[in-house]
């Protein structure tokens, strides 16, 4: 393990006067076969949540690591507030990507996309659609089909989230007037991310002013349309995928996973490991940037 060193870094989105804000890990010695890496984390997240453990244990490990806000999060610019857009956050990370292939001491051929839970779905379409993206990472993910959203939300809500977030969407259009929910409650299941198991995580986070509990209504109008397996269809690229029994569809994992035809895939099918201790647990952050390592060393 090296020592590395944390710059803020401000760089524009798609969006024209809109920047993003990341923080760029770069280690202290550069091996040769280092690589870079663009992070982004799970639905609703911020840089100092898990894309922030990864990128500290990769540049330990002698990487380059940039862990950013997405549009309309943390310290990152865009309005409306809270608005959880996929298709932005695809080309958030393009621009991130592009931001990071002109640090110094970044090899353009090494540049690899790490996505966390939903970020997952994110970051495949980015790898797939970017060619300046040479290889993806994803963990945890929550990779997004029809089979999948319908044994997340069921079709009832599904199509309820899809319709309320269709007239806040119209509603905002109309008036600029915005919508919101909790991103997180312990019981109310009409928020972003219902669930108890989701609450006890991020409530904690809420507690202390580090994050924003808030979900512009509107998302769903874009992020129950998204899908990302037509993306996993396209992927030719080097790619692993990290996943295991207990984190979130895992079914939906293996749909993706064997629709790539990339024929410089990895499945590292991690047990019984619980989907949240991906954000958070250290000896499970360590065992998996450790497997991240390995596999990078190799291409």
């Amino acid at each position: 393990m090296t020592n590395s060193s944390i710059t803020k870094v401000r760089f524009d989105s798609a969006e024209p006067g809109v920047s993003l804000v990341g923080d760029l890990y770069t280690p202290a010695v550069s091996r040769p076969d280092s690589a870079a890496f663009v992070i982004i984390g799970p639905m609703t997240f911020q840089k100092e949540q898990a894309p922030t453990q990864y990128a500290r244990r990769l540049a330990a490990m002698g990487h380059t690591a940039l862990a950013f806000d997405t549009r309309y999060r943390g310290e990152s610019g865009g309005e409306p507030r809270a608005w959880e857009n996929p298709f932005h956050k695809v080309a958030d990370i393009i621009s991130a990507a592009a931001f990071l292939r002109a640090q110094p001491g970044v090899n353009p051929d090494r540049l690899i996309g790490l996505g966390i839970c939903q970020g997952s779905s994110e970051m495949l379409r980015a790898v797939a659609e970017d060619d300046t993206i040479k290889a993806g990472v994803t963990l945890a993910g929550q990779y997004r089909d029809h089979e999948g959203d319908i044994e997340w939300l069921t079709e009832e809500g599904y199509a309820a989230r899809l319709a309320q977030g269709q007239a806040a969407k119209a509603k905002y259009e109309a008036t600029g007037e915005i919508d919101y929910v909790p991103a997180v409650d312990e019981t109310d299941m009409n928020v972003g991310m219902p669930g108890k198991f989701v609450w006890e995580w991020y409530h904690v986070w809420a507690d202390k002013g580090l994050w924003d509990n808030r979900y512009a209504v509107m998302s769903d109008a874009d992020l129950l349309p998204y899908e990302s397996i037509s993306a996993a269809r396209m992927l030719t690229k080097p790619y692993l995928l990290i996943h295991s029994d207990n984190s979130f569809l895992p079914d939906a994992a293996r749909r993706h996973f064997e629709a790539m035809p990339s024929t410089r895939k990895t499945l590292l099918w991690d047990g019984d490991t619980p989907h949240l201790s991906y954000y958070d647990q250290p000896e499970v952050l360590d065992r998996t940037a450790s497997a991240i390592d390995a596999w990078v060393s190799q291409l």
